[in-house]
């Protein structure tokens, strides 16, 4: 009765009031997200999108069903974007209005879509819980590679705060995962009306007991092993992103990730791990600060440090790449990784001839895309997959196909841009998200962190936290053979999608 009444004033509500109470539930669900995880706010406030669908008789009203809800939520889960603006605030504080509500309104029109969607397929109440839950899943595939893609916090990444219900990723990856977490927090909508309270209790319920008994299980067969005769070292500086360019610190910074490279126990690395442009020289052009870096490779081992690349002078076309280069202890590159998924604004400017933006990264050339993803050969290393800063937010984006599967997952990043904000948070549970989809193994350097190390089924074995400056000595996990989603992909997750858009047919009568 009291769900009844709740919904019934809820319905109630018209024009700008149901907006703003749709905007702000959006904002209260994002505390669902890391690093405050409080799950409940997503499960009290999502039954409203279903409740403003019910309730709509227009195709405005449908598709603001989703929009209003879905820009809140974004709003907050992404404020933190705006911080990286404010790290020159004269040049690009202007921006900051349009990176937090442009950017959540461009995300929330893929849902708002989707409930419009929903809406003109005229379907009874019950149906629309699983028609919701398919067309947001597709919402968020769509918006992982239209105009270059951001699918950044899937609604499945809430579960950040339960690593036994995370290992249904290497099942159904983060779509999977996603699809049945829409489905949970949408069902509790039905009991506003009689007759449902079995449907919405396995749902809402039983769903995630079974997750969780389920993915406690796995945990108890994939006990941890580790690469013999491996142990890393991870530096976390904790340089501030506002010193990491100027020309009279930059040797100072290289100095500085040396000097707490070879602290107490360098004798024992054998492999050291530095953040994204931990280096700020071309070091596969600049000898002197080449050799300087190599001082931090242990004996017979390799410094794995991020440094941005450039074409040699006289060479055309010109290019510039954000790197990952291996560096050997007589200092030579033995290997170099060229980022491949590149940060729109951040690291170029799309349509550069008509907007008059410059990218906020240090320089005013854009950056080139290399070629990826690939499987990065290291010399007494397991073949690792390399990825740099955001690339480890994208799904089967990680491992070539096409080449020998790597040994582990090597993501090098810089979240100083966003400093002590919930960002760097929400991108370590993307990256342990790679791992578990993958069983891979993954060492994480960050330069304000969170520097970790992940074993192959997410267990986090050792981290540094955000805005520590130390180190992390740590093994290397072994990887798994593979897992189902590492073997096929999004087949899974398609299917998935399949038998719920088909639930959704067979039960478009009821109400």
């Amino acid at each position: 009765m009291m769900l009844e009444n709740l919904k019934r004033r809820f319905c109630a509500l018209t024009g700008w009031r149901r907006r703003l109470t749709l905007l702000l539930l959006g904002a209260l669900a994002a505390l669902s997200l890391p690093p405050t995880l409080i799950l409940p706010a997503l499960f009290l406030t999502f039954p409203a999108v279903a409740w403003s669908l019910d309730a709509a008789t227009t195709r405005r009203a449908a598709f603001g069903a989703g929009f209003w809800w879905f820009t809140g939520w974004f709003a907050v889960g992404l404020y933190w974007i705006s911080l990286a603006l404010l790290t020159d605030p004269v040049r690009f504080g202007w921006m900051v209005p349009f990176a937090i509500f442009g950017l959540s309104a461009v995300l929330a029109t893929f849902f708002g879509l989707a409930t419009l969607g929903v809406h003109l397929g005229r379907l009874g109440r019950v149906a629309r819980i699983p028609a919701l839950a398919t067309a947001f899943t597709l919402s968020e595939w769509l918006r992982s590679w239209v105009m270059s893609g951001l699918p950044w916090n899937p609604m499945g990444s809430v579960w950040d705060i339960s690593l036994p219900v995370l290992q249904f990723g290497a099942f159904g990856g983060i779509w999977g995962l996603s699809l049945l977490t829409y489905l949970m927090a949408l069902a509790p909508a039905l009991l506003a009306a009689p007759g449902n309270r079995r449907a919405v209790a396995a749902l809402t319920l039983g769903l995630p007991v079974l997750l969780w008994a389920g993915g406690t299980l796995r945990l108890s067969q994939n006990p941890q092993a580790l690469v013999p005769d491996v142990k890393l070292r991870i530096v976390q500086a904790a340089v501030a992103q506002g010193n990491k360019w100027r020309d009279d610190l930059r040797e100072a910074n290289l100095l500085d990730h040396i000097t707490l490279t070879r602290g107490p126990g360098f004798e024992s690395v054998t492999t050291v791990i530095w953040p994204e442009t931990a280096v700020s020289y071309f070091l596969d052009l600049d000898r002197l600060h080449r050799q300087m870096a190599a001082t931090a490779v242990p004996p017979g081992g390799l410094l794995l440090t991020g440094a941005p690349r450039i074409t040699p002078k006289g060479v055309e076309p010109f290019h510039i790449w954000n790197s990952l280069m291996a560096v050997t202890g007589s200092s030579e590159i033995a290997a170099i990784y060229d980022k491949v998924h590149l940060v729109p604004f951040g690291e170029y400017v799309p349509l550069r001839g008509i907007l008059p933006i410059a990218k906020i990264t240090h320089g005013g050339t854009d950056f080139s895309a290399g070629p990826g993803p690939v499987t990065l050969d290291l010399p007494g290393l397991p073949a690792a997959a390399p990825l740099i800063c955001y690339e480890a937010i994208f799904p089967t984006a990680v491992v070539a196909r096409d080449q020998p599967r790597p040994g582990w997952i090597l993501n090098v990043t810089n979240d100083g841009w966003f400093g002590i904000s919930s960002g760097p948070h929400q991108h370590l549970a993307a990256s342990r998200m790679r791992s578990i989809e993958e069983g891979l193994p993954q060492a994480r350097a960050a330069n304000t962190g969170i520097s970790a190390v992940i074993d192959p089924v997410g267990r986090v074995i050792g981290r540094l936290a955000l805005g520590d400056r130390g180190i992390l000595d740590a093994p290397l996990p072994q990887p798994l053979a593979g897992t189902i989603y590492s073997r096929f992909g999004n087949i899974i997750p398609a299917i998935l999608l399949l038998l719920s858009g088909f639930a959704a047919f067979l039960l478009r009568r009821l109400n």
